[in-house]
């Protein structure tokens, strides 16, 4: 067979040129067509500027007429000119002129490598040093975080000095239709192929690309092991009699082994080539340089070793003496294959850092969750309107794409088959499956937060200062697992997190200012837990066997015996400056920080400061009026009957969070309380002279004169085993103050404490379901307050003091009500707290509410904070505790982290 000029003919038949000899592309002077394919068409051209001669690619109609695909198409082509390999056909330039799209490369002269396989299979010493070259290409590649996705000995030229260009690097995805807008079970065809003929580019498929899954280099390196196969055997290595049983057959079979076929071809080889067709990507190369390297050894070795496997062939005569030789040949081969692989000084292995940025579209101050396969980031953010849901992005993905049915959604978890995440949307637990589909419900739980997700299907939720709670993955009603144990001191348990049994799991328990916050070590199978360590954030379990966690903002790891249930040795630094939270203006001792991290070794964090919150006042078109000075990180507005000073709990400079008054007149704070740690949530007194307040820990209200001329005095204990929430509303006649209060046996309470006669409290909704967030009518004849007792939270109203009326007043979902101060309408958060909702109320003939109608996207901060917004007197103004505008940080991903560990 001839050499040919213009080795982009591949045998096919031509598709009809959109173009013709003497054409000009940009400035490419057409010269002669070189060939087509599926890829579109080839010509010879001239580089008027330079004087050279190029190939010029000219897309297919299909590509050139869709902006999108043309789009990415020409991303993907940037990225691939970026290559300056010897072994990569280079690309010169890319362009459109009258609606034909091309691309300008690297003329080659030579043979396609299918050309070269007619022969059948290749004598070692020249498949060796293509093979190497080959390897080399792609590690380059590989290393710039390109994928070919498309190889095949089509796509592989080697020229008359035998030098090896590899074509089309990067291109084949975005001339073809996406993988991700295709059903998984569409084969890829060209033009003149029947349906059902086994195609090359079927044939050269890895495993993940056959059954629809994401891609990265491994499989690339699966599509060069099937070269190397058909290389040194002649063969395919999956070849069947119609494209859907060659598919299957990459999916589930092993291909004759090399041995069998070709006796001769050399031990190591064969172990290069079983490894590259590993039908899982993990037990490929870790590397594709380590790939090429090994291929680099094994032919310099070969072409050293003194009895050449030519001078073999020659000896015919004595053939005994040659199959001796050929057996040492073959055993010192192996034998420096494994003294160079095996018994080489070992490479201390690196890790990877690059970041990823969160698209400028979307807004989130969460942590995107790694999954535990070390392939996708689910993140909780929002769009520019508003609208919250989970995004998914793939690691070796440019996008994040939403996830259908997640809107509202709340942090979430993975499965540790990273095939689902399980998160809350208002009052119930799903799951959904990143494949897609809609969401499947597990349970119904209000307040439900972060969880983990257990190899057995068991899921333990954090259940916002009720006891940890345990459910079935597959459905069911949830039960306490782990509760808070009044003689630790301990007021709060939650963050739970699995170890590697499956039975045994962190939980921290939270004393508050009555003792030290604890990591402790629970068990499903027994009530019995135990102490491990202080808690001063989230605590990751990550194999082999460390503890991640962060101290003094320094992510560190610390080596944990899973077995043994302990930790050993003193923690390592992995990052500094990561990303705590702050929450209604105290900083948590608690902190909620911003990293996840797989069980293959990938790490995720954040670092810098949370902006936190800010207090807005926005019209009722959710037009932002002007905001408060100074209210940074601040939280639960409160404002005075007459509306000239607001109360609110903030720092302000201080060390621990303080009950603060602002005169909105004078734009002046002033301090009202001494910064016992976690004072908030106050409520003014009708006359506007006093304030009343709680104090996170100690669960009691204390009451004080707003001109701050007095010390606070006690107004309410909490009795033992119940905790005071907060105080809900102060009503207008001043004889009764309505609050939440939790206990074991009823959950969320509402209470009301009479501030006269013996000031007893009285309940006055205890049900089996949570009602808290209670507000006094302005004629003090209802309360409106949340409940789930529907099965998701919704606003109802109830008659005071009698309880002879109910109405709920939400459609479709509510939280935080808040009445105008005439009584003639009624405000609350829409579900997830999206929106702000607006319903009308008629008292004249008994209680009537009209339709909800949303006003405006709310915005709010995150938090479990009583008040996130106060309207004014007239319901034409709101003031809302939202979220600091700021460009959303980008996230670093480290790749094999265990090896910044000291050694």
């Amino acid at each position: 067979m001839s050499w040919r000029t213009g080795v982009y003919n591949r045998g096919e038949h031509l598709l009809p040129m959109a173009i013709s000899a003497s054409q000009r592309l940009g400035p490419y002077r057409v010269l002669a067509p070189l060939g087509a394919g599926g890829m579109g068409e080839v010509w010879r051209a001239r580089d008027e500027r330079l004087g050279r001669e190029v190939a010029v690619k000219v897309l297919p109609d299909e590509v050139s007429s869709d902006a999108s695909r043309l789009k990415r198409f020409e991303k993907e082509a940037r990225a691939a000119s970026a290559l300056n390999h010897p072994n990569v056909v280079t690309i010169y330039d890319i362009g459109s002129v009258n609606s034909v799209s091309w691309i300008a490369m690297e003329r080659v002269e030579g043979r396609t490598l299918r050309e070269l396989l007619f022969a059948g299979p290749m004598p070692t010493k020249r498949l060796l040093s293509i093979a190497a070259q080959i390897a080399d290409g792609l590690a380059t590649a590989h290393q710039a975080g390109i994928v070919h996705r498309d190889l095949k000995p089509e796509n592989v030229m080697v020229t008359k000095e035998s030098r090896v260009k590899i074509l089309d690097f990067g291109l084949a995805k975005l001339t073809k239709r996406d993988a991700e807008s295709e059903p998984s079970s569409r084969l890829p065809t060209e033009a003149g192929t029947s349906p059902g003929v086994v195609l090359g580019t079927v044939g050269y498929m890895s495993p993940e690309q056959a059954a629809g899954e994401a891609m990265d280099f491994p499989s690339d390196q699966f599509s060069f092991g099937s070269i190397l196969y058909e290389m040194a055997t002649g063969k395919r290595a999956f070849q069947k009699a119609t494209a859907v049983d060659t598919l299957s057959a990459i999916l589930h079979e092993e291909p004759r082994p090399v041995g069998e076929i070709n006796p001769e071809a050399p031990g190591p080889l064969r172990w290069i080539v079983e490894r590259c067709l590993a039908k899982d990507p993990e037990s490929r190369y870790a590397s594709t340089k380590d790939l090429a390297r090994e291929l680099a050894t094994l032919r310099d070795r070969l072409s050293e070793a003194p009895l050449q496997t030519a001078s073999l062939a020659r000896r015919k005569r004595r053939r005994k003496l040659g199959w001796v030789a050929a057996a040492a040949l073959v055993l010192g081969l192996a034998a420096l294959f494994a003294a160079g692989y095996f018994g080489r000084t070992p490479v201390a292995p690196r890790s990877v850092r690059f970041e990823i940025a969160t698209p400028p579209d979307l807004v989130s101050d969460d942590m995107p969750r790694i999954s535990p396969d070390g392939k996708y980031l689910a993140l909780n953010a929002s769009d520019s309107s508003g609208k919250s849901q989970i995004w998914l992005r793939s690691l070796n993905a440019l996008s994040a794409q939403p996830l259908a049915g997640t809107e509202g959604a709340g942090r979430p978890f993975w499965s540790p088959d990273s095939r689902f995440l399980a998160f809350f949307a208002g009052d119930t637990l799903k799951k959904v499956s990143i494949s897609g589909g809609p969401p499947r419900k597990i349970c119904d739980f209000r307040l439900g937060a972060d969880g983990s997700w257990s190899p057995e299907g068991v899921i333990l939720f954090d259940a916002s200062q009720s006891p940890i709670q345990r459910v079935s993955a597959e459905g069911g009603t949830p039960v306490a697992a782990v509760k808070a144990d009044a003689s630790r001191n301990e007021r709060q348990v939650g963050w739970p997190e699995f170890l590697p049994d499956g039975r045994h799991f962190l939980y921290y328990a939270f004393a508050g200012n009555r003792g030290e916050n604890t990591y402790r070590i629970g068990s499903l199978d027994s009530n019995e837990t135990r102490p491990l360590m202080p808690a001063g954030s989230l605590v990751a379990y990550a194999p082999p066997g460390y503890l991640l966690f962060v101290r003094e903002k320094t992510l560190v790891a610390q080596r944990f015996d899973p077995k043994a249930l302990k930790t050993i040795g003193e923690p390592a630094p992995l990052a500094d400056q990561i990303v705590t939270s702050v929450s209604g203006g105290v900083k948590m001792s608690f902190a909620y920080t911003r990293f996840s991290v797989s069980r293959e070794g990938t790490l995720a964090y954040r670092t810098g400061e949370v902006a936190g919150s800010r207090l807005v006042w926005r019209d009722r078109s959710g037009k932002e009026i002007e905001a408060i000075p100074d209210s940074v990180d601040v939280s639960n507005p409160a404002l005075s009957p007459r509306g000239d000073r607001l109360a609110f709990s903030g720092e302000l400079g201080f060390n621990a969070a303080s009950i603060w008054i602002r005169d909105l007149a004078r734009g002046v704070n002033s301090r009202l309380t001494s910064g016992t740690p976690g004072e908030s949530c106050p409520v003014w007194s009708p006359d506007g002279s006093r304030v009343v307040y709680h104090i996170i820990g100690r669960q009691d209200f204390y009451e004080k004169s707003a001109a701050g001329d007095e010390e606070p005095r006690l107004l309410l204990k909490a009795a033992e085993g119940a905790d005071i929430t907060f105080a809900g509303d102060w009503s207008r006649d001043g004889r009764y103050i309505v609050y939440s209060q939790r206990s074991a046996e009823t959950d969320q309470d509402i209470w009301i404490l009479p501030t006269f006669g013996d000031r007893k409290p009285i309940p006055f909704l205890r049900t089996s379901f949570k009602e808290f967030k209670p507000v006094f009518s302005p004629d003090g004849h209802y309360v409106a307050y949340e409940s789930n007792e529907s099965g998701r939270s919704e606003i109802y109203v109830r008659t005071f003091p009698g309880q002879e009326g109910k109405w709920r007043v939400s459609s479709e979902g509510g939280g935080t009500p808040q009445w105008r101060a005439d009584g003639k309408e009624l405000f609350y958060l829409g579900p997830g707290e999206e929106k702000l909702m607006a319903v009308e109320i008629s008292i004249r003939e008994g209680f009537l509410s009209g339709t909800p109608k949303p006003l405006f996207a709310a915005r709010v901060s995150d938090g479990k904070t009583r008040n996130k917004y106060v309207p004014s007197a007239d319901g034409q103004r709101f003031l809302l505790e939202t979220a600091m505008p700021e460009p959303t940080k980008p996230t670093t991903i480290v790749l094999n982290w265990p090896a910044d560990l000291p050694r």
